[in-house]
């Protein structure tokens, strides 16, 4: 288990669709640690359907590391 830092760029899973994304942490929070909950801001280097509300694994070396819900849609 090791945390994660700023512009990590995991797998994003939605429901059959995987696309990779950077994920920007809040100001002020330099690294999540296994367990911790956070809103986090992704930039998906491709654009899929999704809509508020869904369901997303992130994935790294074929291991699921994190699951979350889009909670807003930043186009």
């Amino acid at each position: 288990h090791t945390p994660f830092f700023n512009n990590y760029r995991p797998q994003f899973y939605f429901r059959t669709t995987d696309v990779t994304g950077s994920i920007e942490l809040p100001e002020g929070k330099e690294m999540v640690m296994p367990g911790d909950n956070v809103s986090i801001t992704v930039k998906l280097i491709a654009p899929i359907a999704m809509e508020e509300g869904l369901r997303f694994a992130i994935r790294e070396g074929g291991r699921t590391v994190g699951a979350g819900v889009v909670a807003k849609i930043i186009a």
